[in-house]
C-alpha cells in the first residue's frame, strides 16, 4: 500500500495502517497534534484505517478542517457538561460552523450564570481526557439505545436517515451521541474554548417545531488565538447595527408593534431619505428608467397568475379567506406582476423596447419569528425595484447594464469589496418548486455565467437558489457575526411573460414574447442601513450623515454668530445644529464625538470678529480657523461628490 503525502513523500506499508498510526510513524510531534485525516481530499476521522493506495494529509488545529474538528469534539463536550447539570434536558444537533460551534437543547433558557457553569463543567469534563471511541449499530438498535436515553429528537434524525445508512455514535466515557464524526482522539486535544452565547432556535429551523435552546462557543489551538477572537467580538458588538442603530436612535421596535416591523427615527428616516432620492435621481436621469407607482395589495387572481399563490403564498400576509369571501387580498411580497399590467395597458412595439421601469416599492413578507434581526430580516421593507421587458436580443446587454449600475451603487457607498457574487440556479431534484422546462432553465443559467465571465466577476453557483421563475445573479454581503444575507438581485426571466400574455409586435408585425430582467440597483433600503452601520461602525460618510456639521458656541455670548453660520449652511443644503446648551466647549465637543458628527465648527470672540469657524474633524482632528465661505465650499463639494474620507483620528470613542 503506497501512501502519498502532502509533500509528495510515498510511505510503503504492507498491511493496513489507521490514519493515526500512519501520523505516529511520520513524526510523534505530528501524532500528538493531530486532528484528522484527509484522504484523498476527503476530511477523515484518525481512526480511519487505510487498505489501499491513497493521498494523506494529516490535519492540525492549524488547519481549517482540522480546527472544525476540535470545534465538533467541543460541542459534544459542551452537551455532556450540559446533561450533567441540567439532566433533563435533551439533545438535538451540535455542529461546528465557521466561527466555532453550537448545541441545541430542549431546556429552559440559559442565563450568562448558566453559561459560566457549563464552562467550569467543561474544564472538568477536558482534564479527565476521555478517550473518544467510534461503533455504529443496526438501525433498530440505534433507535432503541437513544429511547432509552430518552433523547426524542436523535430518534428522530436516525428515522430519517436512508435505510442504508451507517448510524455511528461517539462515546467519551460517561456520555454517547449519535454523530458522524470525525473526532479528536481525546477531549484533552481542546486546549481554549469559550462559550459566547445563548438565543433560541427552532427545530430544525422550523416554526412549526419546537422551540428550542441554542448554545455558542468557540474553540482554538492556542489561548492566544481564543483571546483574540474574544477581542473580535467585543469588536463586533461595537459595530452591531441592532445595538449601534438603537444608541444613534436611528430606529426603534416596539412589541405591541410588532416583529420585524422597525420604527426609523428622525436621523434613520433621514439616512434612507438620502439613499432614495440618490438612486431614484440615479435610476431616471443617467439610465433610462422610468417610474410607478403601485398598489400596495391586490386580489388573490394576480398572484394565482404568476404563480406566487401556489408557489409562494405562506410567505405572504393573506387578508381574508377563499372559503368564506368573495375576494381574497393580499399585500404585495413583490412588485412585478403589477409593473406588467403598467406594461400591458397598451400595445407595444419591437421599437419601444427595452422598457425600463423602476418603483420605490413597500414590500410585505411573513417571515418566521426565528428568523427576524433588526433591519436585515423584517416583515416590511422597501426595496429599490426595477423590472427590463426587453427584446430577447437585447437580454444580454441590459442584464450586463444591470450589474454595472449595482456596482456603481457599490462603489459610491464604499462596500465593493465587501461582497460576493452568486449564479443562483434552480434544482432539478425539486421540480415542483419551479415553472418552465429543463432547456429554458439550462440556457438561461448558461447566459448569466457567460455574462460574468466574460465580465470577470469572480462567483460561485448556488443550486436551488433561483426564483421558482429563473435563476439570478445574487449579490451577497455578512454582517459582523458572519451571516449572509443577499443585498442586490439581478434576475434573468423567460417564463413569466408566458404567465401574463406579454407580447410586443415586431417588425412583421407577429406578436412576440418579451423577456424579463427583476433588478434591484441597492436592494432593501432598511438592510443597507444596517450594512452601513456595520460597515462604519456608525461613522457614515459624510453625505449621508443625519447631521453633517454640528456649530458649538463657547459661550451664549456667540449663539447670535452661531446662529449666523447655521444659515448659512443650511441655504447650501448641509444638514446641521446648533448645540445651545450652557455647557462648556469640551463637554459639547465630547457629545459631538458621540453622536459621530463628521465636522464641529467652535465658534467665539476670534471667529465671530473674522467671519471665521474653527473646524474640528473627524477625518484631520483639529484643522484650524477656516474663512466660513471656505468650509461651505469644502464640504459641499465632499458632499455633492459622495466622497469617503479616510478616518486618520481615533478619537471618536
Amino acid at each position: 500500500m503506497k501512501i502519498t503525502l502532502k509533500d509528495g513523500t510515498v510511505k510503503e506499508y504492507p498491511e493496513a495502517k489507521s490514519v493515526i498510526d500512519i501520523a505516529f510513524d511520520i513524526s510523534e510531534g505530528l501524532a500528538r497534534a493531530a486532528c484528522a485525516g484527509e484522504v484523498n481530499g476527503e476530511v477523515v476521522d484518525l481512526r480511519t484505517v487505510l487498505d489501499q493506495d491513497c493521498s494523506l494529509n494529516i490535519l492540525t488545529a492549524k488547519d481549517p478542517e482540522g480546527l472544525r474538528v476540535v470545534r465538533h469534539t467541543c460541542s459534544h463536550v459542551l452537551a455532556e457538561a450540559v446533561k450533567n447539570l441540567f439532566p433533563e434536558a435533551k439533545l438535538a444537533i451540535g455542529p461546528a460552523i465557521d466561527t466555532g460551534y453550537y448545541y441545541d437543547f430542549e431546556a429552559t433558557p440559559f442565563s450568562r450564570e448558566d453559561l459560566d457553569a457549563i464552562e467550569k463543567e467543561m474544564k472538568k469534563i477536558i482534564k479527565k481526557g476521555a478517550k473518544l471511541e467510534r461503533f455504529t449499530l443496526p438501525r433498530e438498535e440505534a433507535i432503541k439505545k437513544m429511547e432509552e436515553l430518552g433523547e426524542p429528537y436523535k430518534v428522530e434524525l436516525i428515522r430519517d436517515l436512508p435505510e442504508d445508512a451507517e448510524i455511528s455514535f461517539y462515546d467519551q466515557g460517561d456520555f454517547v451521541d449519535l454523530c458522524a464524526g470525525p473526532h479528536l482522539m481525546s477531549t484533552k486535544g481542546i486546549k481554549a474554548f469559550k462559550l459566547t452565547s445563548s438565543s433560541g432556535a427552532y427545530w430544525r429551523g422550523d416554526s412549526n417545531k419546537a422551540m428550542l435552546q441554542r448554545i455558542y462557543g468557540s474553540a482554538f489551538a492556542t489561548k492566544e488565538e481564543l483571546n483574540d477572537y474574544l477581542q473580535y467580538l467585543e469588536e463586533v458588538k461595537k459595530r452591531d447595527h441592532n445595538k449601534l442603530g438603537r444608541e444613534m436612535e436611528l430606529f426603534t421596535t416596539v412589541d405591541v408593534i410588532g416583529q420585524g416591523l422597525p420604527l426609523l427615527m428622525p436621523k434613520g428616516a433621514k439616512i434612507i431619505q438620502t439613499l432614495q432620492r440618490w438612486i431614484e435621481d440615479e435610476e431616471d436621469n443617467h439610465w433610462g428608467y422610468i417610474r410607478t407607482k403601485t398598489p400596495l395589495m391586490a386580489k388573490s387572481d394576480l398572484y394565482k397568475i404568476s404563480g406566487h399563490w401556489g408557489h409562494y403564498k405562506d410567505g405572504m400576509f393573506v387578508l381574508g379567506d377563499e372559503e368564506k369571501d368573495k375576494e381574497v387580498f393580499a399585500l404585495r411580497p413583490m412588485t412585478c406582476p403589477f409593473q406588467y399590467y403598467v406594461y400591458k395597458a397598451k400595445q407595444r412595439s419591437y421599437r419601444d423596447l427595452p422598457l425600463r421601469y423602476s418603483e420605490t416599492s413597500t414590500l410585505f413578507r411573513n417571515e418566521d419569528s426565528g428568523e427576524m434581526h433588526g433591519l436585515t430580516r423584517v416583515r416590511q421593507f422597501t426595496i429599490s425595484e426595477g423590472h427590463l421587458i426587453v427584446r430577447p436580443d437585447q437580454m444580454v446587454e441590459e442584464f450586463k447594464k444591470c450589474i454595472a449600475l449595482a456596482k456603481k451603487c457599490l462603489t459610491t457607498l464604499g462596500l465593493q469589496d465587501d461582497v460576493t457574487y452568486h449564479l443562483s440556479k434552480w434544482d432539478p431534484d425539486d421540480r415542483e418548486k419551479y415553472i418552465g422546462e429543463p432547456e429554458v432553465w439550462d440556457q438561461t443559467e448558461q447566459h448569466i455565467r457567460d455574462v460574468l465571465t466574460e465580465l470577470e466577476i469572480p462567483f460561485v453557483e448556488d443550486v436551488g437558489e433561483a426564483a421558482f421563475y429563473g435563476p439570478k445573479v445574487d449579490i451577497n454581503a455578512k454582517n459582523v457575526y458572519g451571516k449572509e444575507d443577499t443585498m442586490i438581485t439581478i434576475q434573468w426571466d423567460a417564463l413569466l411573460a408566458e404567465q401574463f400574455d406579454m407580447y410586443y409586435i415586431d417588425p412583421n408585425g407577429e406578436k412576440v414574447r418579451p423577456y424579463i430582467i427583476h433588478r434591484t440597483s441597492l436592494g432593501c433600503y432598511e438592510r443597507t442601513l444596517a450594512w452601513l452601520i456595520e460597515k462604519y461602525a456608525g461613522l457614515f460618510p459624510t453625505w449621508l450623515c443625519p447631521e453633517q456639521v454640528r456649530i458649538l458656541p463657547i459661550s451664549d455670548k456667540y449663539l447670535d454668530y452661531a446662529k449666523q453660520v447655521e444659515q448659512a449652511l443650511q441655504t447650501n443644503g448641509i444638514l446641521c445644529s446648533v448645540d445651545e446648551k450652557s455647557e462648556k466647549i469640551g463637554y459639547k465637543i465630547r457629545e459631538a464625538r458621540l453622536a459621530k458628527v463628521p465636522y464641529m465648527l467652535v465658534v467665539g470672540e476670534k471667529e465671530e470678529a473674522e467671519k471665521k469657524v474653527s473646524v474640528r474633524s473627524r477625518f484631520l482632528g483639529d484643522e484650524g480657523q477656516k474663512d466660513l465661505q471656505e468650509f461651505i465650499d469644502a464640504i459641499s463639494k465632499e458632499i455633492r461628490t459622495k466622497e469617503i474620507r479616510k478616518i486618520e483620528v481615533q478619537d471618536e470613542k
